[in-house]
């Protein structure tokens, strides 16, 4: 049976509610992600200027999770308590002001207290958001709304990578008593603590609050997400025991663990990669760690619209990640030839990135609203502890072997497991989720 979006009822006040929310929270998750994973741009010249080793530089991009981690459920129950408006705003100019800090860093450990800081500051950021959008949208919607949201990953990369190595070729000589590295912290640092002072007058808390819906639309939103709710396979109270209790949380957490473990080794490593291609000028590394992101941005969309066209998640996930383990492997085994290892780095990042938006319909389907706050906060953390040894096992195995390979290979091994896992997993719509025979 051939499914066709065109014909659900209530498109055009989804495509109204898409159009108030969705362009400010891209451009927030854009710069989230542009201050999170700038130190692999800052690495190509603060590693010289302040004579650290890979190791200091891994650890030090790594710590950040360690803070998000630990800060990821508290945050995200303090979201619900004080609403999204208030809680959003305040994380974003905690971290954009800590992000812009990094330029002051002269020593390992102010690098990384500052980066531990910033990762407790946004931990409770992109959780927060899967639920706020979730509070927004049905499941059958969500794959091309957590799509269009999510392209803001490749799209950092796309804008950041070009932005970044313009400003380290720019401020190359140095100005204003500041060198190029630390104009680059300061200039992505600002913006995000804007965004935060705007998000106290763009966003709404709720479909209940808000004021740009008249009292129908409102209703018929309301009714959507009734239905929805009354089809959740997993539900519980609100207390945090029974969230730690149940064991689809964790399932899903290393799914997303495997996920991101591929993620972070494309954000930290990417630059770095490239520069050991042959190129040596910043601007040209920008613009060719640019090309892998603006093909992941294409490709995340067209499958985050398959997904929902076909009413169907795990296949969608799976192939994803798969690609993004071939990938990685292409761009290891072809390292001597620059043409090949990009295109392998292209299809890496293709694959891992758009796993990020296919998987999350999976939870939000899910969990009900007693489990949702702590669940979706809990498996982001655990897949974020990712973000903690990717980028430091990476950094470990080059200074030991002067060669990153022997840990690419292991990352895409892992991605190959969380996708055997993934397919494991029940669709949602199919009874009760679990660890089923394929």
């Amino acid at each position: 049976m051939t499914h066709t979006l065109a014909a659900e009822p209530g498109d055009a006040l989804y495509r109204r509610v898409t159009l108030r929310l969705i362009p400010f929270i891209f451009v927030c998750y854009l710069f989230n992600y542009i201050d999170r994973v700038n130190v692999g741009f800052a690495k190509l010249q603060m590693l010289d200027a302040l004579n650290w080793s890979e190791t200091v530089y891994g650890l030090g991009a790594g710590i950040f999770f360690i803070g998000y981690v630990l800060c990821g459920v508290p945050s995200n129950l303090a979201l619900t308590r004080f609403g999204p408006r208030r809680w959003i705003g305040v994380m974003m100019i905690t971290w954009g002001a800590l992000s812009a800090a990094l330029l002051l860093v002269n020593t390992p450990l102010q690098f990384y207290g500052v980066r531990l800081l910033t990762g407790a500051a946004e931990a409770g950021f992109f959780p927060g958001i899967v639920l706020y959008l979730s509070q927004w949208y049905p499941d059958r919607r969500r794959g091309r709304i957590m799509a269009l949201f999510m392209s803001a990953i490749p799209v950092s990369g796309l804008v950041g990578g070009p932005f970044s190595g313009w400003i380290l070729g720019h401020f190359a000589a140095g100005q204003g008593g500041l060198a190029a590295w630390q104009w680059m912290f300061l200039l992505q640092g600002v913006p995000t603590l804007l965004l935060g002072l705007l998000a106290f007058v763009l966003l709404s808390d709720s479909v209940a609050t808000t004021g740009w819906l008249s009292p129908a639309e409102r209703e018929q939103l309301q009714a959507e997400l009734d239905a929805d709710a009354r089809h959740k396979p997993v539900r519980s109270d609100h207390s945090l025991k029974a969230v730690f209790a149940e064991p689809l949380v964790w399932v899903l957490g290393f799914i997303y663990f495997c996920i991101q473990s591929g993620v972070y080794a494309i954000n930290f490593w990417l630059p770095s990669i490239i520069k050991s291609l042959g190129f040596a000028d910043p601007l040209v590394i920008g613009w060719l760690s640019a090309i892998p992101y603006l093909l992941a941005g294409v490709f995340m969309l067209l499958v985050g619209r398959s997904a929902d066209l076909h009413r169907e998640r795990r296949w969608h996930l799976v192939v994803p990640m798969l690609m993004g383990a071939a990938g990685l492997l292409i761009a290891v085994n072809f390292a001597s030839t620059p043409a090949l290892a990009l295109l392998g780095l292209s299809i890496a990042t293709m694959g891992a990135l758009t796993g990020l938006p296919m998987f999350w319909p999976l939870p939000t389907a899910f969990l009900s609203a007693g489990v949702a706050a702590g669940g979706l906060a809990i498996i982001n953390s655990v897949g974020q502890m990712a973000g903690f040894l990717s980028p430091y096992v990476v950094g470990w195995i080059k200074d030991q072997t002067g060669s990153t390979d022997a840990a690419l290979y292991s990352l895409a091994g892992l991605i190959v497991v969380g996708a055997i896992v993934a397919l494991k997993v029940a669709a949602p719509g199919r009874g009760k989720p679990a660890l089923a025979k394929v």
